[in-house]
């Protein structure tokens, strides 16, 4: 198949435009930035100067060569962010992604993503919470509370930062204790979901912070959300064979969070400071909340899946083969369809008129009531914890030695209904027992025109993952109760040297050098194991039988690998300060995000061991853009333009019941801009957009499959727009102040296929807020509505249409309404 180009016309028309901006306000430069204090005539602004950490020391937002989306705690109290994959709504070039339902959901950053779901894989878009790496996928889903700021990095940045950011990076800060005086607040909020479950939420964040000594201060915080489920389940209506067991058919889309954090800082002079902070949280979850919809697979005259679409009104084949007729299913797993396999020659037409193989289909399509056989109560568990240990020393007054010490404990256990309806068929759990150790040592400096910073940094990852497919009692695939299990473990240690400098060529230009070398050691152990036993809420009990992945002499083993590899990344920019409002900088960056191994499910389509071990990516990022300042400090543009350039782009191909990660060149081309402005006393405003095209090119329908393809990349809409305003004035002792925010998402594919029934409708989302403060800022009450309109909006899907006639998809809360009391002392 010839290879796919960009449309270059429309993709260059955009550049250009973007590039007039750029020399518009060059050639008319605004009045220069006020100082913090001054930025805003109008005190209750949300919208002040941002101090970010981006390249490990303190700059303003607006001075740092990078496209950066940043936003204060109090910027994400009032556009309502909860969770942290939420901030994605506000930065344009930031989507979500992930699986099991959103209990897990993931970053992706302009277009660079990774769902695969198990856990032993990192992300290529790193988290990181007060300087420590997230290292396990389940992390990066977490409560936001009492967070100083958020900063959104786009591109690679593993120069600086010590680990696969070749996407891009999130950061997270936390309040830090105050020295001055004792604060705090108490904040509780009431809601409900507007769904036939009728299910309320209960929200307690509350903090303290003060004082100890004159040189010792804490800080304490705690999040406690609960709501219940709000998608209602009609089990046992269209129930199809057997009960899984008691308890089925509970409701889905439940939260039970308690969340902590304690923070000690010592000072005891005036060049030394330590922050330790201690962290931890758990859940407890109902089984993952998929829905799913009748789809039917399309095969050639080769026997070759080649599509999978939405089934037509009257359907009631299982697939559809060559000249029209019936292919059969995939029913037992196994890779073989209905007409070449005994086992599966039963099920040759559907048992219903356009439903899934089994007579389903969702009684309200993707609004929320289904009905579902595996799905049960307090069925999943998360639980995190950390330490962090940050010193900062003050060698001389130019001269900063920094520490950073992190240390992380994950334990997870998920569980998600494959078929998501009411038939006792298969379910998909998700385990992981992991620890991540991370110590980083940086040397930073300046004189009168070079600034620069050095370091060295250690990462530990241990990851014990549990994942496999379980077949409940009284089922329908012969042999049940049994679970087929994924066991992997994954020992990584890597090394890394690292530098950059900045150095000013004249008071206007600054060149930029940086460079990380990388020493990666993985130690990898992988077995596919059966077991029988039929306790729904547990995995891998009983004494395990050897199935694969690796078929020896003496039957099945397991797959085993020691590694090391050597890996650089590296950066070099020009940034040109045209005057004291503008900078405008262009450069390219080197990503390297290391190779790793898969752990695929047992079972579907054959995987040869060749295909467990992948290689590392490197991503070639040229990026130009311009930060601009301009209504005496009142407004900000800022925007970029890139071209990325993928080699051995990692991206997760899923077919049948189970995927790996697959090398692939990749490329894409984009835009962004993003304007924050306080146009007039009270109002504040934001508008940002996004646009790219990107393909992953030659992409296999399977592995090792005899067909190709340029496809777009998995959650990554082409097109996405951002708005926000908030209004204030005096009222009734205080002030009032009216928000109102909206998101636009172009569609996008859920299967790296893209398959036409693998895709999310374009979606528009829209939120509101009213809300009165004292005028000491001591109390405040809000009113809010979220997703006004009940839009429809995609988090995650699978395609299993070989193995249920369906795909499993997941969307966002319907729409939701709470009232908000906070204290502030």
């Amino acid at each position: 198949m010839p290879q796919q180009k960009f449309d270059k016309k429309r993709g260059w028309s955009i550049l250009t435009a973007l590039a007039m901006t750029t020399a518009l306000v060059s050639i008319n430069p605004p009045a220069a930035m006020a100082q913090t204090e001054e930025k805003s005539r109008d005190d209750r602004s949300v919208f002040d100067q941002i101090i970010v950490t981006a390249q490990k020391r303190e700059q303003n937002l607006q001075d740092v060569g990078i496209a950066v989306s940043a936003f204060t705690g109090d910027q994400m109290r009032a556009f309502g962010v909860e969770k942290s994959f939420d901030i994605a709504t506000f930065a344009p070039g930031v989507h979500i992604s992930g699986n099991l339902a959103g209990q897990n959901t993931q970053f992706t950053i302009r277009g660079v993503t990774q769902n695969d779901f198990n856990d032993i894989v990192e992300a290529p878009n790193a988290v990181y919470l007060d300087d420590g790496y997230l290292a396990v996928a389940q992390a990066q889903t977490f409560a936001v509370f009492d967070i100083e700021r958020v900063e959104i990095l786009k591109g690679p940045q593993g120069t600086l930062f010590g680990r696969n950011a070749t996407g891009g990076l999130v950061h997270y800060i936390s309040n830090k204790p105050n020295f001055d005086e004792f604060e705090g607040y108490l904040d509780l909020t009431y809601g409900r979901f507007d769904s036939p479950a009728h299910a309320n939420q209960i929200t307690t964040e509350a903090a303290i912070s003060g004082p100890i000594s004159d040189t010792l201060a804490a800080r304490a915080a705690i999040r406690y959300n609960y709501h219940e489920p709000y998608l209602k389940n009609l089990f046992p209506d269209g129930q199809f064979g057997g009960s899984p067991g008691p308890g089925a058919g509970a409701d889905l889309a439940d939260d039970d969070t308690l969340a902590g954090r304690f923070i000690l800082a010592f000072e005891p002079s005036s060049n030394f400071r330590a922050n330790v902070s201690f962290n931890g949280a758990r859940s407890r979850l109902n089984t993952g909340p998929y829905q799913s919809k009748p789809t039917i697979a399309v095969f050639d005259d080769r026997g070759e899946l080649v599509n999978v679409i939405d089934i037509p009104a009257g359907e009631t084949r299982a697939s559809i083969g060559p000249n029209g007729t019936d292919f059969g299913s995939d029913l037992d797993n196994d890779g073989i369809f209905g007409l070449n396999d005994p086992d599966d020659a039963f099920l040759t037409a559907r048992f219903g008129v356009g439903t899934d193989f089994f007579g389903y289909r969702d009684p309200d399509g993707e609004d929320f009531t289904f009905s579902g056989d595996f799905a049960f109560k307090n069925q999943g568990s998360i639980d995190t914890w950390g330490v962090n240990n940050k010193m900062e020393w003050d060698i001389t007054d130019n001269l900063l030695l920094t520490s950073v010490t992190d240390y992380k404990d994950y334990e997870k256990l998920l569980f998600i209904d494959v078929d998501s309806a009411p038939v006792n068929q298969s379910a998909n759990y998700a385990g992981v027992d992991a620890t991540s150790f991370t110590q980083e040592l940086r040397l930073s400096g300046e004189t009168n025109n070079l600034k620069w910073v050095g370091g060295l940094y250690y990462l530990n990852i241990d990851a014990d993952s549990d994942n496999g497919l379980k077949f409940p009692a009284n089922g329908v695939v012969p042999g049940a109760p049994f679970d087929l299990g994924s066991d992997a473990r994954l020992k990584t240690n890597s090394y890394s040297i690292f530098g950059q400098a900045e150095y000013d060529v004249t008071s206007d230009v600054s060149f930029i050098l940086g460079a990380r070398v990388i020493n990666e050691n993985k130690d990898y152990n992988f077995q596919q194991n059966l077991y029988f036993h039929d306790d729904n809420f547990a995995v891998h009990v009983g004494t395990p039988i050897p199935i694969g992945p690796v078929f020896g002499p003496n039957g099945p083993e397991a797959f085993t690998a020691d590694t090391s590899n050597t890996h650089w990344a590296g950066k070099a920019q020009v940034d040109w300060r045209a005057n004291e409002d503008l900078l405008i900088y262009a450069g390219v960056n080197r990503g390297v995000k290391a190779g790793s191994f898969n752990a695929q499910l047992a079972g579907g389509l054959a995987i040869p061991a060749s295909a467990i071990p992948y290689d590392e990516e490197v991503l070639l990022s040229y990026e130009g853009g311009f930060k601009s300042t301009f209504l005496d400090g009142r407004a900000r543009l800022n925007g970029s333009i890139f071209y990325y350039d993928y080699n051995d782009y990692q991206a997760f191909l899923f077919t049948g019941v189970s995927g790996v990660v697959i090398n692939a060149d990749a490329e894409n081309i984009g835009v962004e801009l993003e304007l924050q402005a306080n146009p007039m006393n009270g109002l504040d405003t934001i508008l940002s957009f996004s646009w790219f095209d990107a393909k992953v090119n030659d992409v296999p329908l399977r592995v090792g499959g005899p067909d190709v393809r340029n496809v777009d990349p998995t959650y990554a809409p082409e097109f996405q727009v951002n708005g926000l305003a908030r209004y204030s004035w005096d009222a009734f002792g205080g002030y009032l102040s009216v928000t109102g925010d909206f998101a636009y998402s172009d569609s996008y594919f859920y299967n790296l296929r893209n398959f036409d029934a693998d895709k999310f409708d374009s979606y528009f989302l829209l939120n509101a807020r009213i809300a009165w403060t004292s005028e000491d800022d001591g109390w405040e009450m809000a009113f809010k509505v979220e997703n006004i309109t009940d839009a429809r909006i995609g988090i995650q899907g699978f395609d299993l249409a070989t193995l249920c006639g369906c795909n499993e998809i997941s969307f966002q809360p319907p729409r939701w309404y709470g009232f908000t009391v906070r204290r502030n002392f």
